[in-house]
């Protein structure tokens, strides 16, 4: 069984210049017996709008540990479902495989474990003719596998946080005075 009980990680990655490709997944790991599992359970449920659907890398190929993800923005469109369900779920998927593979997620615990992420997907994907899905695959790929490392090592620490406290802002901030 596992030791862990609540974690959680969030990445953000940014598209290149022209391009609606940013990645912000945020997830929460922990043990299928704790609350973790339970929510995982509760998810299975649908919610108008914010389709559930479990991380797969492919058809017939569903990710281990079990992993669960949701879109941060109303679903309007089968264009959208597409890409979340295609391009942005194989990303994660993959991520989730090469975290286990590479260390990041203890191989053992990989059946005892739930994940749970909401995905960020611009809206303006859905109908961008210019869309790089190559672009949108790799930054949710690299967001994913940001957000379950910082889950695992419980990152930032909070020694981090107070010593970034100041020098640290919110980038919606910037151009904001705060004292």
């Amino acid at each position: 069984m596992s030791e862990i009980w609540f974690r959680t990680g969030e990445a953000t990655v940014f598209a290149s210049e022209g391009q609606v490709t940013d990645a912000m997944p945020e997830v929460v790991i922990g043990s299928v017996k704790g609350p973790i599992g339970t929510a995982f359970a509760t998810l299975m449920g649908q919610s108008a709008g914010h389709t559930r659907m479990f991380i797969l890398r492919d058809c017939n190929q569903q990710v281990r540990p079990s992993a669960i993800m949701t879109s941060k923005v109303t679903i309007t469109s089968a264009e959208y479902v597409d890409l979340l369900g295609g391009v942005v779920q194989a990303a994660l998927g993959d991520a989730i495989v090469d975290a286990v593979a590479n260390g990041i997620i203890p191989k053992d615990q990989a059946n005892d474990l739930a994940i749970i992420t909401t995905v960020w997907l611009d809206p303006r994907t859905a109908t961008d003719a210019n869309l790089d899905k190559k672009e949108l695959y790799k930054n949710n790929y690299e967001a994913m596998t940001t957000a379950l490392s910082r889950a695992m090592k419980q990152e930032p620490t909070m020694d981090e946080l107070i010593a970034n406290r100041k020098t640290v802002r919110h980038f919606a901030l910037a151009d904001v005075q705060i004292d």
